[in-house]
């Protein structure tokens, strides 16, 4: 756990890779619940927000 903020602290590509996944697996899940009308409205904006993430970070040193 300690590496892996160290490694968000250094930008470094493993740690915030993760980070922007779980994102958009979170915004998925918001958009598949049936429950909460807030979560559904919110999902495409934490979807793209991963994705983009994603996409930044992938430019980081390994």
């Amino acid at each position: 756990m300690k590496r892996f903020f160290s490694d968000l602290v250094r930008f470094r590509r493993g740690a915030w890779e993760m980070v922007a996944s779980i994102l958009i697996g979170v915004g998925v899940v918001m958009l598949m619940q049936p429950f909460a009308m807030w979560a559904f409205t919110w999902s495409f904006v934490v979807t793209l927000t991963g994705t983009v993430m994603f996409i930044v970070v992938s430019h980081f040193p390994a």
